[in-house]
């Protein structure tokens, strides 16, 4: 049997090669973030501390809360790297768990108000309206009020606690993320692919967090690795005020504020 020259022209224009593998929001949101060069500075630095955070039990020389009044306020040497504080405890030791907590809040924090403000944002933008108008002028009244006296306040209202540290930097710092999402939304609704799947009867969930939600999520990633500073900022603040951790556990705040007497600086500036 013959070969079929019209068949032979199909086989000819028939694409043989691998389907790509598909895209996914995961995808997607790496190679976004991968684009902005502080965003990923911070992220290694974060990894950093993270790793060293977990692992301190190991790489610690002494246990954090472990008091020696025999050895108090000793300089730097072999045996105590950055010498002890009043109370005999290593200083590098407590600095290494400190990173424990200090993370543990900066990033709890983080993703407590980055889902607050993408919500807001999302809301907000998507929609316009009242709705827009509404939650702008709520996030307004936020903005308004300076972070750090604002977190201040409700510190002294609740008093100190790791988790309250955690709970009022989460309720009080969504704000940018929050004006971020909804820049994005606002211009991101109007795209084609969008009104196209508006078009093909897609609904508000699914346009929300399959088309738009993926292309706005590159600075809200930005702004989240630099509100995990931010946060720690805060809460060192707050725990060298009182207001935050207290001994004895350890924060790097908490090490600043026993730290600020005047004794300290003038006797042992180490």
């Amino acid at each position: 049997m013959g070969n079929n020259p019209v068949l032979e022209e199909i086989e000819k224009k028939i694409d043989y090669t691998v389907a790509k593998k598909p895209i996914t929001l995961r995808s997607i949101i790496w190679k976004r973030f991968k684009k902005n060069k502080l965003a990923l500075v911070g992220l290694i630095l974060i990894s950093i501390l993270v790793i060293v955070a977990i692992f301190a039990n190991f790489i610690a020389p002494y246990p954090a809360t472990t008091v020696d009044f025999a050895n108090k306020k000793l300089p730097p040497s072999k045996e105590h790297i950055l010498g002890t504080d009043e109370l005999g405890c290593d200083v590098l030791s407590r600095l290494i768990y400190g990173a424990r907590i200090s993370l543990s809040i900066g990033l709890v924090a983080v993703c407590l108000y980055v889902s607050i403000g993408i919500l807001i944002g999302a809301i907000s933008g998507f929609f316009g309206g009242w709705i827009d108008a509404i939650l702008m002028r709520f996030t307004d009244v936020i903005i308004s009020f300076p972070w750090l006296v604002l977190v201040i306040l409700v510190a002294a209202i609740l008093g100190p606690s790791i988790y309250n540290v955690m709970l009022i930097i989460g309720l009080t710092g969504w704000t940018t993320v929050a004006r971020l999402v909804r820049g994005e939304f606002l211009k991101l609704k109007e795209m084609e692919y969008t009104l196209a799947a508006r078009g093909l009867g897609a609904n508000n969930f699914r346009i929300i967090f399959t088309h738009l939600l993926p292309n706005a999520f590159a600075p809200v990633l930005v702004a989240a690795t630099m509100g995990v500073a931010d946060a720690i900022i805060i809460e060192a603040a707050l725990s060298f005020l009182g207001l935050g951790v207290a001994f004895p556990d350890t924060s790097w705040g908490q090490m600043m504020h026993a730290a600020q007497s005047l004794s300290v600086l003038s006797r042992m500036p180490w």
